[in-house]
């Protein structure tokens, strides 16, 4: 997986992110920097812890599921996008506050990163990938995508938090698509 596919796995997988920020940033009345930092630290850490940790977990079983393993890549990342094209015709700000507390935020980032332990996984599959580029790339793209997420909300309101799920959706199936017909040997 090139850095160009690192970016837009970065962007996919941030999405989720983006739209709980752009919920956020609703129920403020301008956002802060201090906001926008929290929000896209929290949310952009998790977003690289988990794909860690499960290519850690990935890289446990590699050896007894590798006959298929771009089936398992490509089955994750297409059920991730799909979940999230789902939830973009849902997505609803419920229950947003401006509250930044750990028991608010806590949960809110590792409910946003779970898809990212299944990200973590594909990429163990994927093979010859440096995780560590890969989980600062996530990171640093959900930290930007997250904060500006919280200023967009604040001023905008909600019109682009069911597109980003959406778009956010379509590249992760895009992208496991292509890493089961690079294995299949189609491209």
């Amino acid at each position: 997986m090139g850095f160009a596919e690192l970016i837009l796995l970065g962007v996919g997988v941030s999405m989720d992110a983006f739209a709980v920020s752009v919920c956020k940033g609703l129920s403020m009345p301008r956002a802060s920097k201090k906001a926008m930092a929290t929000c896209g630290a929290w949310f952009g850490g998790f977003q690289a812890l988990m794909p860690l940790i499960g290519f850690l977990l990935g890289n446990l079983f590699y050896s007894a599921i590798s006959p298929f393993d771009h089936w398992i890549a490509f089955i994750l990342l297409a059920a991730i996008g799909y979940n999230m094209i789902k939830e973009s015709r849902e997505l609803v700000c419920k229950d947003s506050s401006s509250d930044l507390s750990f028991k608010v935020m806590f949960p809110m980032a590792i409910a946003t990163s779970i898809d990212a332990l299944a990200i973590g996984i594909s990429l163990a599959m994927v093979g010859n990938i440096n995780i560590w580029l890969a989980i600062t790339i996530i990171g640093t793209t959900t930290f930007i995508f997250s904060a500006i997420g919280v200023n967009i909300g604040s001023v905008f309101g909600d019109k682009f938090e069911k597109k980003a799920e959406f778009v956010g959706g379509v590249i992760l199936i895009l992208l496991g698509l292509k890493i089961l017909l690079e294995h299949l040997g189609v491209i």
